[in-house]
């Protein structure tokens, strides 16, 4: 459950899900975000690294193992999600 309520806040799956192809500057991060704000970025950024899933290195946030291994686990609900969606456009 407790996994459950972090992915569960705002923000925080998208963070994951842009951190897929790397790390990024906060500031990249950001403007992939669709220009979250710096408060709400911050205090998710933080909520992940507590949590295991994101560190900060020398090119910026990056997904630590844990992190990885979510993101393998939340790539077939991303193909369930677009085949769902197709049905809808």
């Amino acid at each position: 459950m407790a996994l459950l309520d972090l992915l569960g806040r705002r923000w925080a799956q998208r963070i994951v899900w842009e951190l897929r192809e790397g790390a990024k500057t906060f500031r990249a991060l950001r403007a992939a975000c669709d220009d979250v704000s710096p408060s709400v970025l911050n205090a998710r950024l933080a909520d992940l690294r507590a949590a295991g899933l994101v560190e900060l290195g020398d090119e910026g946030y990056h997904l630590t193992a844990d992190g990885k291994s979510l993101l393998k686990l939340m790539l077939p609900l991303h193909a369930w999600a677009e085949r769902w969606a197709g049905r809808w456009r």
